[in-house]
């Protein structure tokens, strides 16, 4: 069983930055591959970006690319996204999840576990 909580979301001007984390807590972390999704409001939930459970690995989507970064602390058992030149289209609420492999997915239903989410909202 993995709990993940999320924190770091906030208000930000265009052009600002934010560091979302994602604690966990179960000894398996380290085993899982992570991920972030974000759902705007009237949107489905979409893939962000993942990381293999090593920290080897990473897969962003296009609109996030050379912007965000995500990585992991496995001693702290801990997920980031550094998130950087924000924009108003990046607006919603960000969910962290934990795959049941090792691997990076895309697909939701690849993500076993889920934190509630930490707003994220960016002013033009």
């Amino acid at each position: 069983q993995v709990q993940l909580v999320e924190s770091g979301g906030g208000l930000v001007q265009t052009g600002g930055s934010l560091r979302l984390s994602c604690a966990a807590s179960g000894r398996l972390f380290s085993r899982n591959g992570m991920a972030w999704f974000r759902q705007a409001p009237g949107k489905e939930r979409e893939f962000v970006a993942a990381i293999t459970a090593s920290g080897s690995g990473t897969d962003y989507t296009d609109s996030v690319k050379g912007r965000f970064t995500i990585s992991r602390d496995n001693a702290k058992n801990t997920e980031y996204l550094q998130m950087n030149d924000l924009k108003p289209e990046d607006t919603a609420l960000y969910y962290c999840a934990a795959a049941s492999t090792a691997w990076v997915a895309r697909g939701q239903t690849s993500y076993v576990y889920w934190g509630q989410g930490t707003q994220v909202t960016v002013s033009s």
